[in-house]
């Protein structure tokens, strides 16, 4: 939380360091709106930031000094990060902004009069991919894998957990250190800072940050020559498109994907695809209520064909 707390302005800084520590563990957002008690999301709960008997209610004021805080006093540096609606701080974490959009020949140009702010606490979970590594591995290494699960269900907090076994190899399994190449377009699986990873991944991972997935998949592959490659969030025809490249190029490919299960996302041209294609050889589906997934096996064989658990 530390680096949370830099961002605050002081008051709210104070509130929030009062917070039971077993809050302050749990905290995944902390959203703030103009002339709106400040939220504190922990899980699937929510409270108010109590300041007293009342909550504390965030004022335009407290929005200037946040937004100081955020650019270093200096609004110009978050230009690009304006344009994008997020930025990403010390520590990995995700401040999504909105207020004012401006246009400019039809594009986004950037925000003024920023009124609300969502800070997404990343987390490191070590650990978390472990019961899943023995089933993604065969004789030539990592198995394409398709991650599916609802939004918040820790899709790319294992997918980071994953990274961070293949850079660092699994010696147990007698699997060695790989080249890992994450496309990470939304700066949330490494949580670049200044283009540097702010998460644990070893020695083998190279990251383009806040790098669209179609062409960084290609980029990777070019300059980098990754044995692995990591992307979050397949949803665009040209995402299927590129992973079909890289897989012909003999890379690995881990993606995740919004649904509720495998039938759920079959229905999206882009996925369906990949599946026909017999791309992904291990598909993972998190539950929405346990977050623990269960593995499909796809056998490529096409007389056995279809899914087994």
């Amino acid at each position: 939380m530390k680096e949370i707390i830099n961002v605050l302005p002081e008051v709210i800084r104070k509130l929030v360091v009062q917070l039971p520590e077993s809050i302050q563990y749990e905290v995944e957002e902390v959203r703030l709106r103009v002339n709106r008690p400040v939220e504190i999301r922990t899980g699937d709960r929510s409270m108010t930031l109590p300041r007293g008997s009342t909550p504390y209610v965030f004022s335009s004021q407290d929005a200037k000094l946040m937004l100081g805080l955020l650019s270093e006093h200096s609004v110009y540096r978050l230009e690009e990060e304006l344009k994008k609606g997020y930025l990403t701080i010390a520590g990995g974490h995700r401040v999504g902004l909105a207020g004012r959009v401006i246009m400019e020949k039809g594009a986004v140009k950037g925000l003024r009069d920023i009124s609300s702010f969502n800070i997404r606490i990343a987390r490191e979970k070590q650990g978390v991919a472990d019961p899943y590594l023995e089933r993604l591995l065969h004789r030539k290494g990592w198995c394409h894998t398709l991650i599916i699960g609802p939004p918040k269900t820790g899709k790319t907090t294992l997918l980071r957990d994953l990274a961070r076994n293949i850079s660092l190899g699994v010696k147990n399994k007698h699997v060695p250190p790989m080249n890992v190449g994450i496309i990470d377009e939304r700066s949330e699986i490494a949580g670049c800072v200044k283009g540097v990873p702010q998460h644990e991944f070893g020695t083998k991972v190279d990251v383009l940050d806040s790098c669209p997935k179609a062409e960084g998949l290609m980029m990777m592959i070019r300059s980098m020559g990754p044995e692995v490659l990591i992307v979050d969030e397949v949803g665009r025809q040209q995402d299927g498109e590129a992973i079909l490249e890289a897989v012909h190029a003999g890379v690995s490919v881990i993606a995740t994907v919004h649904g509720k299960n495998l039938e759920d996302v079959k229905r999206r041209p882009t996925i369906s695809n990949l599946l026909n294609e017999n791309v992904f050889e291990r598909i993972i589906e998190i539950h929405p209520l346990t977050k623990k997934g269960t593995i499909h096996y796809l056998d490529k064989r096409p007389a056995q064909g279809g899914i087994r658990k």
